[in-house]
């Protein structure tokens, strides 16, 4: 293939550790190992000896990761045998251990294991497991990562319009994420490889130069050579857009790259097979063939098969354009047997079409040929397309039957777990019975002391109702008879409006006296009757005065009360009155009882949208934290609790105490109306 990205150029570990004076130490072999100006050979030792440290060691987190490290470095020189036998060891010691994230981790070193291998199906399988774990894991990162492989692995295909969704997938998973350089490179890549395939080749040009500006020396290490790469990629669409000229530019920038050659062979090899060809294109002849030639030999050493095919269809065009047919015939056949023997379907593609050129008497057999082929390989990539959905599929269905199994065992182990607890809770409710009977007999009896206190309350509204009605019906006789008095005098000043002599005039005005008289009666007795009513005294405050005047008369410390007036006591409910009425009761018992007390004062009163009610002493005061144990305290600040209030409790040891309870009333029922 022309045109490269860098996504899987190396694995390679991009510490520097520094060589000790201990050649044997793991930390020198994987250094060594890593050495790229070391041959392949030594590397190779290296990491031999760094797995025969790490393989004999305890299966720990530190173990695995130093097996992960072996892997990579097997990874860049391309030992795929033991690279695979490393993955696998580092898999199951995850497994054993239920190791989520390294278990990952080796599904796709997996993946990568099998694309190298050109087994398409295993790798996407291994990609998909990963893909799931991933997003399960949250890590976005390494999802990102895994669904780039996917999608590396649907262009393969030649599911091109697959693979773009793909890669947007990973853009708009990363979207946010910090150090994604190395994603997006590949990414922009890889979309530049997309759209140059639609033949879309300034879309093409315009992500391969995305990819260029998003390398971070510090994130993309410079032996990635990914300027190198990015250039060839943007010089080989420029080629096929047909502006030689511009191609060549960017070819030789890629090979100004320091230490391509070293770092990165087969880049060097691409750069100046593409730079040959784009001079060849140009008509620039100088150093034609021999560009060519020295690509060819240094990708011959390396054995990239696919850049010798490559080399050998441009020499084939060159010598073509020189008339050279023994030569062009050559190097076509070549090309095309290398191809059947690699079974790449492009290549022969590409193969067969240069021959017709060169040997037009036999287009026809060669364009044949070349149209069955092509019908094989659309079927061929239409199949594994299908074959990816297959496995993503069977792949969801194996993890299902897997998850119902699980669902299974947890839920024997659930029923289990519920019949043990069963048999504690048994214990448990039989031994609270007891406590509970105590405690149904407390509420029992707070339920008699309430039910008493609210007959004492319907007994006292029973009392103030009736004499309400008296005095209603004593007011309404009075009025109706001042009513028949005004009426009476009424009728007499109606007989007289006929007559206006004196007599009549006197007579006038001795009735209009007597109607000032009556008036001054009515309004005197309305005031009368009104007073009266301002001035009962309110059943509650009744009997929380009989409650002080017991307390006077039973206990020798002195009771100061205070009971704000403004209080509007008969729009509260019964429940507030009990409630308040206890708290004020069992106060004053545990003042009585241990307070030993001189003075003790009670205050209710209202304040904006609160009820307020102090209850303080100077008695011995107490420990607040001790006593909040106590059932007097708790009974108090259950009813405060009833009443939706709060509670404040203050006392120190000879400092006396006070109970400040507030609770929450709407002012428009509490306040008297002015």
């Amino acid at each position: 293939m022309f045109l490269i990205f860098g996504y899987s150029c190396t694995k390679k570990n991009t510490e520097n550790i520094p060589v000790t004076s201990s050649e044997d130490s793991l930390s020198d072999y994987f250094s060594l190992a890593n050495d790229f100006t070391l041959a392949r050979e030594r590397r190779q030792e290296y990491s031999h000896k760094a797995f025969d440290i790490v393989v004999n060691q305890e299966n720990d987190s530190l173990n695995r990761v130093s097996l992960f490290k072996v892997a990579n470095r097997y990874y860049n020189i391309n030992n795929w045998r033991d690279f695979n036998k490393t993955v696998h060891l580092v898999l199951e010691k995850s497994e054993s251990v239920k190791d989520t994230i390294n278990i990952t981790k080796a599904y796709t070193y997996l993946g990568d294991y099998y694309e190298s291998q050109s087994v398409s199906d295993s790798a996407f399988m291994f990609y998909y497991k990963a893909e799931k774990m991933y997003a399960k894991l949250g890590d976005n990162i390494n999802l990102g990562k895994t669904l780039f492989s996917k999608a590396n692995l649907l262009y393969k295909a030649g599911d091109f319009l697959g693979s773009e969704k793909s890669v947007f997938n990973v853009l708009r998973i990363v979207k946010g994420e910090k150090k994604i350089n190395s994603i997006l490179y590949d990414s922009y890549n890889l979309l530049g490889l997309i759209y140059n395939e639609l033949g879309d080749y300034e879309s093409a040009i315009v992500y391969n130069n995305k990819a260029l500006t998003v390398i971070d020396d510090d994130i993309i290490p410079l032996e990635f050579q990914s300027r190198a790469t990015s250039y060839n990629n943007i010089g080989f669409l420029y080629l096929n857009s047909q502006k030689y000229l511009l191609a060549k530019e960017y070819f030789q920038k890629g090979l100004e790259q320091k230490n391509l050659i070293v770092q990165k062979p087969y880049v060097y090899t691409m750069l100046l097979d593409n730079l040959a060809y784009s001079k060849f294109k140009l008509n620039e002849n100088e150093g034609l063939p021999k560009m060519f030639y020295q690509s060819l030999k240094l990708r011959d050493s390396l054995k990239l098969t696919s850049g010798i095919f490559i080399n050998k269809i441009h020499l084939s065009e060159y010598f073509a354009s020189k008339k050279d047919i023994i030569k062009a015939l050559q190097y076509s056949k070549e090309a095309l047997l290398l191809a059947r023997k690699t079974n790449i379907s492009r290549d022969v593609l590409v193969a067969l079409k240069e021959l017709a050129i060169i040997e037009p008497e036999k287009a026809s057999e060669y364009t044949k040929e070349y149209i069955r082929i092509n019908e094989n390989l659309q079927k061929a990539e239409r199949k594994m397309g299908d074959k990816f959905s297959r496995i993503e599929f069977e792949t969801d269905q194996i993890k299902g039957e897997n998850t119902s199994l699980e669902t299974k065992n947890r839920n024997l182990l659930f029923g289990f777990s519920v019949f043990t607890m069963l048999g504690l809770f048994l214990y448990i409710i039989k031994a609270q019975k007891t406590k509970n009977r105590e405690l149904l007999f407390k509420q029992e009896q707070q339920e008699v002391n309430e039910e008493i206190y609210n007959l004492m309350i319907s007994q006292q509204s029973t009392i103030e109702t009736n004499r309400v009605v008296e005095k209603k019906r004593v007011a309404q006789e009075l009025h109706d008879g001042v009513l028949g008095r005004m009426f009476g005098v009424r009728m007499n000043l109606d007989g007289l409006n006929k007559f206006n002599d004196e007599i009549a005039v006197n007579q006038r005005n001795s009735y209009l006296a007597e109607l000032k008289n009556i008036e001054q009666d009515i309004r005197e007795i309305s005031h009368d009757l009104n007073r009266e009513k301002s001035e009962l005294i309110n059943n509650f405050v009744a009997i929380v005065n009989n409650l002080f005047e017991e307390q006077k008369k039973t206990f020798e410390p002195k009771l100061v009360a205070i009971i704000d007036p403004a209080i509007k006591w008969e729009s509260l409910s019964n429940a507030v009155k009990i409630n308040l009425y206890r708290i004020i009761q069992e106060s004053l018992q545990n003042i009585n009882k241990y307070a030993n007390a001189n003075v003790i004062k009670v205050e209710l009163k209202i304040k904006e949208s609160n009820l307020f009610l102090a209850i303080s002493d100077d008695g011995v005061g107490f420990n607040v934290n001790k006593a909040k144990k106590g059932i007097g305290i708790q009974n108090i600040q259950s009813r405060t609790n009833e009443c939706d209030g709060t509670i404040e409790i203050k006392s120190n040891k000879g400092e006396g105490t006070i109970i400040i309870i507030t609770v929450p009333i709407e002012q428009k029922q509490i306040l008297t109306e002015k």
